[in-house]
């Protein structure tokens, strides 16, 4: 059997907390998802002022990064350079960048999506939460 490495509760606030003081020393109001492998939710916070929307985005960018172990500005370059046909791709619906894989070892344990800022913004906000793992 394979053994892999997950995410504990402990190491997701660790990131949620990293990540908001980032957003934070630069006044963003932004939401911020985490997520496991797979995509599913772990943890999700909205501050104040942040439009609603960005909820969902946070979630989709979050599990799209998780889903195909990449950056979700990978698909909105691919996009944006003409393929689009890569819209109709079945699961991902958050192809807009701000979504940020946890890696480790060459496992993605997770993703860190966020919403609420311009998206170099946003991945700003999510790398700061995963570097404070030390990845």
């Amino acid at each position: 059997m394979l053994s892999k490495q997950v995410l504990t509760l402990d190491e997701v606030k660790k990131i949620a907390a990293a990540a908001e003081a980032e957003a934070r020393a630069h006044n963003w109001a932004v939401t911020i998802s985490v997520v496991d492998d797979g995509g599913q939710l772990l943890w999700l916070q909205r501050m104040d002022g942040v439009a609603p929307i960005s909820v969902d985005m946070a979630q989709a960018k979050a599990k799209t990064a998780a889903l195909g172990r990449r950056e979700t500005k990978i698909y909105e370059d691919m996009i944006n350079n003409g393929r689009f046909s890569f819209m109709s791709a079945p699961v991902l619906e958050g192809m807009i960048e701000g979504g940020v894989p946890i890696m480790a070892d060459g496992q993605c344990l997770g993703a860190v999506g966020v919403s609420g800022v311009r998206s170099a913004e946003d991945v700003q906000i999510a790398r700061a939460g995963i570097a404070s793992l030390g990845l």
